[in-house]
């Protein structure tokens, strides 16, 4: 279908009426001038805190107002470049010694980032006593040693394959303050004590757009824009209708609007196609009652019909996986998945001694999730499952299976769920590990094998058992019964053509690497 052309009052009666309300837009400050980068989001920041922060939106944002070592190269291979280091040099596979650029200062008179506050910030992370989510980014790190203000090094315990790849260059690299959170009593959530990056936290409107803007004490080039504008939309539907309406100057967009966005693309956009490694896949919760029999849970596996999903959310565009690792990493299962079985299902059930079962299915509130939903729905009750659907936003949604947001675990059963990814298999398997059960784990599968094999495989270095192990594992998985592996997706996005987005190779956007077109 084609975008609609839309004035600004319609455009906000269409977003009102597809339930996005909630969001405000502001006057339409032209990107053309560097004035204002208008981007969209999936969704809106919990946390910028990288102890504990939640999904990929909230990184891209630490990304563009901290600083790591190195970060991630945009382009469309996966390199890195330095950031805050002058140099860095694996002396060995336990040793990474390391020289900080000097003067570069954080924000609220906090003083000069030096090895001190590297140190800090990766053994803040890997300390198990502060429970961080994350803690496997640094699973080998021994201690961080300071030799003097700007050189250090990186000791290991053993080697580490994700550490280039993973560790340095993201969300758990990200270098805070020592002293401005020793002084903010150890944490925060959405307002950062102390930045250094190329941009600074300027204003954050819940549910409507975090304004970011230059900072003028960083120590690098000036990014293009004063400004980057990002705007939670959940629905990829509602921003392609948003970016018709001249309101964001970039926004990925759903799958099912591709074919026609190529064959007829809007005037002076432009659009990129990237492979992601994202994964998406229903799972179910192994201890609820309802699910607690593997034998239902197995039915549900054969009664899915996967092509069908796929066909409906994302109008066939996005090719269907055999696991959580895509494809290209250490890991991928090359194997043909197994058909959809009804006679199979029913069988099962009645072994189960279950008949006429009533399950819930939460989503996130957007249409390919909902497109999916209503497949699967229809699938299970061609074998006697009853499913309601539950959509919900993605404040809520994302704290679901969380023990410490409260009970709503306990509730869940069945979930459609989609997960970012690093390239490395690690960051795909670390959130399934019995240790994550109440954290990220919502399906509580729990497998002392899995969680071993993880643990092997980030320090194994031969390449051919290393992609071995997380084979097993995702064989561990779906052998649980507890999940059924939908697909990676593609990354496809819209933009106007005086930005030249600044892209890694899945198509996750670095703010402060975009530019003005020449």
């Amino acid at each position: 279908m084609r975008f609609l052309a839309l004035d600004r009052r319609s455009f906000l009666l269409m977003t009102t009426a597809l339930g996005a309300g909630a969001l405000s837009w502001p006057w339409r400050a032209r990107a053309q001038d560097g004035r204002a980068l208008r981007i969209r989001s999936y969704s809106d920041l919990q946390v910028l805190d990288p102890l504990n922060r939640l999904a990929q939106p909230e990184g891209d944002i630490m990304d563009a107002i901290f600083s790591n070592l190195i970060k991630a190269k945009p382009g469309e291979t996966w390199e890195w470049q330095l950031d805050a280091a002058e140099t860095i040099e694996e002396v060995d596979e336990r040793h990474i010694d390391f020289t900080i650029k000097k003067g570069i200062q954080f924000t609220g008179g906090f003083g000069e980032l030096t090895a001190e506050d590297v140190k800090f910030s990766f053994e803040r992370i890997a300390d198990p006593k502060n429970e961080s989510p994350y803690k496997d980014d640094w699973a080998a790190l021994d201690r961080v040693e300071v030799k003097d203000p700007y050189t250090g090094t990186i000791v290991l315990r053993e080697p580490f394959a994700p550490l280039w790849t993973i560790s340095l260059v993201r969300g758990s690299g990200c270098i805070m303050s020592k002293k401005a959170l020793e002084q903010a009593g150890g944490r925060f959530t959405t307002e950062p004590p102390a930045m250094s990056g190329p941009y600074v936290l300027k204003e954050w409107q819940p549910k409507q757009k975090t304004i970011l803007a230059r900072n003028p004490d960083f120590y690098g080039p000036a990014p293009d824009f004063k400004q980057v504008h990002v705007y939670p939309i959940e629905d990829e539907k509602t921003a392609e209708i948003a970016f018709e309406a001249g309101e964001l100057d970039f926004t990925t967009i759903s799958l099912s609007s591709l074919p026609e966005l190529k064959a007829n693309p809007p005037a002076g956009t432009r659009i990129d196609e990237r492979p992601a490694m994202s994964y998406v896949w229903l799972g179910m919760n192994v201890d609820n009652p309802a699910l607690a029999d593997i034998r239902v849970r197995q039915a549900i596996q054969k009664a899915v019909d996967v092509d069908a999903v796929l066909e409906a959310a994302y109008f066939g565009v996005a090719a269907r996986s055999t696991g959580i690792i895509a494809p290209g990493l250490p890991g991928h299962r090359e194997i043909t998945s197994p058909a959809r079985d009804l006679e199979g299902a029913q069988a099962l059930l009645e072994a189960a001694g279950v008949a006429d079962l009533a399950l819930t299915l939460d989503i996130l509130n957007k249409t390919e999730r909902t497109s999916a939903a209503q497949v699967i729905q229809a699938n299970l009750a061609e074998v006697g499952i009853t499913v309601e659907i539950r959509p919900h936003d993605s404040g809520t949604f994302w704290t679901l299976g969380d023990e410490s947001a409260g009970d709503a675990w306990k509730d869940i059963q069945l979930v459609i769920s989609r997960f970012s990814m690093q390239p490395d298999p690690s960051f795909a398997t670390a959130w399934f590990t019995p240790e994550q059960i109440g954290v990220w784990n919502w399906e509580r599968f729990d497998s002392k094998e899995f969680g071993d094999l993880h643990k092997q495989a980030i320090v194994e270095t031969d390449p051919k058992k290393r992609h071995d192990m997380y084979v097993r594992m995702q064989e561990l998985m779906e052998q649980s019964g507890a999940y059924v592996f939908l697909t990676h997706e593609l990354t496809a996005a819209i933009y106007r053509d005086h930005i030249v987005p600044g892209l890694l190779p899945d198509g996750t956007a670095r703010f402060a690497e975009f530019r003005l077109a020449k």
